[in-house]
């Protein structure tokens, strides 16, 4: 069987409500590259998607919502469970998922009066994911999916974001404005990753690198997406934060000088050479949201 490549995101020419046979005309299409296991994942990268098939006991299926049970501590004869679950391999990189927003393919075994086929129904993403007791008492990972619009766009390469680093600056126009779609949503994770990358989800601000097993960071747009700012979506207008200090940034709190010093907080912000950003994000957010805050704190 030949190895097929490992693919994020939405998938040329598969749509949702795609119909597939099998698990091997599944794994042909590129839909999930596993013939048996639940969860298709690459170690460090993340999970690029699941089949759901009635395996686990503790699953819930709403449709839009997934209540997804992680893989292992099950037994192959009986199917039941019979020991905790760990949050490594597969279980892991789903969780990954999380941090990263990388998107989730879902394929869902249907039963059907002349038997059973499998039937890709889109994109998730990965909500949240919490370890608690199962119905057989023992601990399993569970993982909130939510469906994302898909407008069966292929996917932009991740790749080209990071490179994009090393562009010279140009001239932004806004950012396309458009209804939540998958386009969209896997644009903005491929900045947000790469912003995360660049920094290894260490805030700009603090140099904290928040972990709760795995890190995390926020990516933060200096001049904001939409209506009224219109600002891009480019690596030049965004920032890696940590929670904190990404909500203290959008509410003007502080803000960020043309030499990179804080204003209104000690010290200066760390960066790299290889994330550019743009003088007239940080200007126009001194503008919009930190030098209004700052004159009213002085009345």
């Amino acid at each position: 069987m030949a190895k097929l490549p490992f693919v994020f995101g939405p998938l040329a020419g598969v749509a949702p409500g795609h119909e597939f046979r099998n698990r091997l005309e599944l794994y042909g299409a590129g839909v999930h590259t596993q013939t048996q296991a639940g969860i298709s994942a690459r170690q460090g990268e993340g999970a690029a998607s699941i089949v759901l098939s009635g395996g686990y006991e503790d699953d819930e299926d709403f449709g839009d919502v997934i209540i997804y049970t992680g893989r292992g501590g099950r037994s192959a004869e009986s199917r039941q469970q019979v020991a905790d679950q760990t949050l490594t391999g597969s279980n892991l990189e789903l969780a990954r998922n999380y941090t990263t927003g990388l998107p989730l393919r879902v394929t869902r075994k249907v039963e059907a009066r002349n038997g059973s086929f499998y039937r890709y129904d889109g994109l998730y993403r990965v909500a949240g994911y919490w370890a608690e007791p199962g119905k057989s008492g023992l601990r399993v990972w569970r993982f909130r999916l939510e469906l994302l619009p898909n407008d069966g766009a292929p996917s932009p390469d991740a790749a080209a974001a990071v490179s994009a680093v090393a562009e010279e600056m140009a001239a932004y126009g806004s950012a396309p404005r458009r209804a939540s779609t998958v386009l969209r949503i896997v644009r903005d994770t491929a900045i947000s990753r790469a912003v995360k990358a660049l920094h290894d989800y260490h805030c700009q601000v603090c140099g904290v690198q928040l972990r709760g097993g795995l890190p995390y960071a926020e990516a933060a747009h200096i001049r904001p997406l939409g209506a009224p700012h219109h600002g891009p979506d480019a690596l030049a207008n965004v920032l890696c934060l940590c929670a904190n200090h990404h909500v203290l940034f959008d509410l003007g709190a502080f803000g960020i000088a043309p030499d990179f010093q804080l204003l209104g907080l000690p010290g200066q912000l760390i960066i790299k050479k290889k994330h550019l950003i743009g003088a007239e994000f940080l200007a126009y957010h001194r503008a919009h949201f930190y030098e209004p805050q700052a004159n009213a704190g002085q009345k």
